[in-house]
């Protein structure tokens, strides 16, 4: 009997590993990246994007968001690999969200329905944005950046005597 209950409990912990995406980014959705639902009309569309925040705006009654958007990896964190962005946007959710805590360059992510679009300026650029109305608004902790120092052996490979 123990060893039954030792190894389901060891399958559990083995599935539960595998969860790939937290709860509320789970779902799905389109495979609609910010830069191609710039190029037609995508009013309506249910997605999931993230990235980085550029500008934090509370209103009255909702927060909007203006992001530079890169994809997902498997657990719904935005992918900084390079300069590989996927456009820009805005997403808006009701409520007030901490612009000191949601400051540029935190990684986030959002799902929701592209409700419309609008017309931004970047830099001397006018630039198409879709809007989202955002139903989750997903802040990732902040990555820590750990420096690896590898130094050779003392004595060397023992190979290389």
């Amino acid at each position: 009997m123990t060893h039954r209950l030792a190894a389901t409990s060891l399958a559990l912990a083995l599935l539960a590993g595998c969860a790939t995406q937290p709860k509320p980014l789970q779902g799905s959705f389109e495979s609609l990246s910010a830069h191609d639902a710039v190029v037609g009309d995508h009013a309506g569309a249910s997605v999931r994007w993230g990235g980085r925040i550029i500008r934090t705006e509370p209103r009255p009654d909702r927060t909007c968001f203006e992001v530079i958007s890169t994809r997902l990896d498997a657990e719904g964190r935005p992918v900084w690999a390079s300069d590989d962005t996927w456009g820009r946007f805005i997403a808006c959710r009701t409520g007030f969200y901490d612009p000191a805590l949601f400051e540029p360059k935190r990684e986030v992510t959002f799902t929701g329905r592209i409700e419309g679009y609008e017309e931004r300026k970047v830099d001397g650029y006018v630039y198409r944005f879709p809007r989202m109305a955002a139903d989750v608004v997903y802040l990732w902790p902040v990555r820590e950046r750990v420096r690896v120092v590898t130094r050779p052996s003392p004595w060397g490979w023992p190979w290389a005597w």
